[in-house]
């Protein structure tokens, strides 16, 4: 079977399926496992913005652009057609997250290609592990889909039993910085999961962007900066403007979190998310799985970093 795959999480789902192998494309993000970085890829970017653009200059474009009615993402229709895919994973959740499935059929029917077009869109949680047995379905691993949907809902059953009964502090996640966005769709799940209680957020509805007012008038006790697109370095980078708000100084825990990895992507490292989360929330109750250095006491194992 021929895989092409224009999601970075259906990416790591084939992957965790043991399918990798029958991987013929992926996209310019598909970074994860490592050995996607090493497979053609038929998706990029319109965007000029560089990751070291102000978030405020990226946001700008995107809207632009979308405006315009045109796409942030670019299709090499020629090497999908030398592929000639069976299936094709792709989305349309979201116009800036990946090429949406619309405009892969629209390719597809110039190119004569008749491959199955898989759309993966999840708005909560529990839908996000759905989606592993979506692709399974579609390139025939239905009993490793079965099987690692149960292992990543039991590893979630464990968060939420090892919190239990704790307090619930009130979680602001914002996921982009210039606007203020908040993180919608399965983050308030992953919040709640993780034994907190999410602020400005409906568990499964869209991200929006925030006034700084409402901000202000929102009591929260600890902020999670998980800038979409971005890893940790580059959300410590771009966390330092946003202390500078007057509207956040009096929360007294503030974190920068490796979106890419655990926040943004529905794919299985959500559940990795969760526990990142439950871990900073409640650290005397979950017990962390990787060692956190002695002389960098507010970092959590290369995956979060407290900035305040």
């Amino acid at each position: 079977m021929k895989i092409v795959s224009l999601l970075p999480a259906a990416t790591e789902i084939v992957f965790l399926l043991g399918r990798g192998d029958d991987l013929r494309g992926v996209t310019f993000e598909c970074d994860f496992p490592l050995a996607a970085r090493d497979l053609p890829q038929v998706s990029g970017t319109a965007l000029t913005a560089t990751e070291d653009s102000s978030p405020e200059a990226i946001d700008a474009q995107v809207t632009a652009l979308l405006a315009a009615g045109e796409s942030i993402y670019t299709l090499d229709t020629e090497r999908i057609r030398s592929i000639d895919p069976d299936v094709i994973l792709t989305q349309d959740l979201c116009q800036v997250c990946a090429v949406p499935s619309g405009a892969v059929d629209d390719a597809l029917e110039l190119l004569g290609c008749h491959a199955q077009v898989v759309s993966l869109d999840p708005h909560r949680l529990d839908e996000v592990i759905a989606c592993v047995g979506s692709v399974g379905a579609a390139i025939g691993a239905v009993s490793e889909a079965h099987a690692a949907m149960a292992h990543l809902r039991r590893r979630l059953d464990d968060i939420r039993e090892q919190v239990a009964g704790r307090p619930r502090p009130r979680v602001l996640v914002i996921e982009w910085a210039d606007p203020p966005f908040n993180a919608g769709h399965w983050v308030p799940d992953m919040v709640d999961a993780a034994g907190g209680t999410p602020v400005l957020a409906e568990a499964g509805g869209r991200s929006r962007a925030l006034t700084w007012d409402e901000i202000a008038a929102t009591p929260a006790d600890v902020v999670l900066f998980m800038p979409c697109g971005f890893d940790l370095d580059q959300a410590v980078t771009q966390a330092g403007p946003l202390l500078a708000r007057p509207e956040l100084a009096q929360i007294p825990r503030v974190y920068a979190v490796d979106a890419n990895s655990y926040s943004s992507r529905p794919g299985p490292r959500l559940i990795d998310g969760v526990e990142l989360i439950a871990s900073i929330l409640h650290p005397d109750a979950f017990d962390r799985r990787a060692d956190t250095a002695e002389s960098a006491p507010h970092t959590t194992s290369g995956r979060a970093t407290q900035v305040r």
